[in-house]
């Protein structure tokens, strides 16, 4: 594979890299040598790293599918106690982002794929054993179920790595790809574990996932690569520079909008089908939102690398506002189709919505480092590749925050209204921020720099 424009040089070691160098020479906007060597080696990087992400997100869902069949299986829970076995992964998973996001430029992206995927053998294996001890208390369930948040975390370190290996005005679907192969374990895990029990067992699920990782692990050790590049760790300075950088928090807001609720429907579905609709056998649906909202999302980065991720995104707020409001109209008249339809419809704006948000973060940082006059691309990258694991923790965040808001809303009212409601305000306040900051043609950066004529 060695070429003038390609190596990996056996003089340039990398530590901890399980004996093998990185690629010392990698320049993906150079149009010539992205289409001699870079297009092939991006890709073969882009499918292990979906797989990885993929199990990921299996692995993350595993206690909100499972855990009414615990209760099932012998265990005694409380509702609230099953609620919180299913939050905790999901603030566990939130919080592992930020750590996770900064992990491929310390240790390497292939050196870390391979350790992020070897971790997700924890969480099923503490599983099976919880599953095949019911007298278990209830605190001991708690740090168990916390092991699926390393699910959660593979997220951020994959897209982060993924960035540097494609050229700045292609990212849009390679990272809409990605996602979507993580945000369709999901759906995958919503469909399978339910016959997986009635075939397997409960104790034995982990025996079907395990091999699966292992794969993923050894296809990670063989195909994937470190980019000299893009390993070099970020110290406290920067971090706390990219943290807190205005453009961070907006598109941390904007990512509570459309991961946010992608995560948040995704948990929540099923319940509140459940409460609306009990007649419905929900098992038969519930994993249908999640695949629509995975698919859509190669969608929104296809728009977004087409028009511009800030138009894309505006107008995507605006589909989410109508689409809730549908639920809104369709729960209140008691009308299942239109209900599911509605949320169908909700559930694929949020896709298209993650995939055009994470074309815009590059581009952000691409016109920020422009302002600046310093030279363009790797600065761009790293920031941007920081960037994107502080917003997607925001994201997770937010899909806690939403199963809060549909909590508080039928413990106040007994109705999931008022939630809707509030939701459907708050997607018009982003698709505000979208336009006020990278769609307003006179707002310009230090030099003059618009962000509205740069590709965001």
């Amino acid at each position: 594979m060695a070429t003038t424009e390609f190596s990996r040089h056996t003089h340039v070691p990398q530590s901890g890299s399980f004996g093998r160098d990185r690629i010392t020479q990698w320049h993906p906007d150079d149009g010539r040598f992205w289409e001699r060597t870079g297009r092939a080696v991006a890709r073969r990087n882009l499918v292990c790293s979906i797989a990885i992400d993929h199990l990921g997100f299996c692995t993350w869902l595993l206690w909100s599918v499972t855990v009414w069949d615990l209760r099932s299986n012998g265990m005694v829970l409380s509702v609230g106690q099953t609620l919180w076995l299913t939050t905790i992964p999901n603030l566990v998973g939130a919080a592992l982002r930020i750590p996770y996001t900064f992990a491929p430029a310390r240790y390497g992206g292939r050196n870390w794929s391979v350790i992020s995927a070897a971790l997700l053998l924890v969480p099923w294996a503490l599983f099976m054993y919880a599953a095949s001890h019911p007298g278990l208390p209830y605190w001991a369930l708690l740090p168990i179920a916390a092991t699926a948040g390393v699910g959660g975390g593979i997220f951020a370190s994959s897209m982060s790595n993924i960035t540097h290996f494609y050229p700045a005005d292609k990212q849009g679907l390679p990272l809409g790809l990605n996602a979507a192969g993580g945000n369709l374990g999901a759906s995958v895990t919503q469909l399978t574990i339910p016959p997986l029990v009635l075939t397997v067992g409960l104790v034995n699920l982990g025996l079907v996932w395990m091999p699966l990782i292992i794969i993923a692990a050894v296809c990670a050790y063989v195909f994937m690569d470190n980019l000299a590049s893009a390993t070099s760790a970020y110290s406290l300075a920067e971090l706390k520079r990219i943290g807190r950088e205005r453009h961070t928090l907006i598109m941390s807001i904007l990512y509570v909008g459309t991961f946010g609720s992608f995560i948040g429907y995704s948990f929540s579905f099923g319940v509140l089908t459940r409460i609306e609709f009990p007649d419905i056998r929900i098992a038969q649906f519930i994993w249908i939102g999640a695949l629509v909202g995975a698919a859509a999302r190669p969608l929104g980065g296809w728009l977004a690398d087409r028009f511009g991720g800030a138009r894309v995104t505006m107008i995507d707020f605006v589909l989410l506002a109508v689409g809730i409001v549908a639920v809104a109209v369709a729960s209140r008249a008691q009308s299942w189709p239109w209900y599911l339809c509605a949320f169908l419809f909700v559930f694929a704006a949020t896709g298209i919505g993650n995939g055009s948000t994470y074309k815009m973060i590059p581009a952000i940082f691409r016109a920020r480092v422009q302002e600046t006059g310093r030279p363009a691309s790797m600065t761009a990258r790293r920031n941007a590749a920081a960037a994107i694991g502080i917003v997607s923790a925001a994201g997770a965040v937010g899909g806690a925050l939403i199963q809060q808001v549909f909590r508080v809303s039928l413990d106040a009212s007994g109705s999931i209204l008022p939630a809707l409601a509030a939701l459907a305000i708050f997607y018009l306040l982003c698709m505000a921020l979208t336009w006020a900051y990278y769609l307003r043609k006179d707002r310009t950066g230090h030099n003059g720099v618009s962000l509205a004529e740069v590709g965001v």
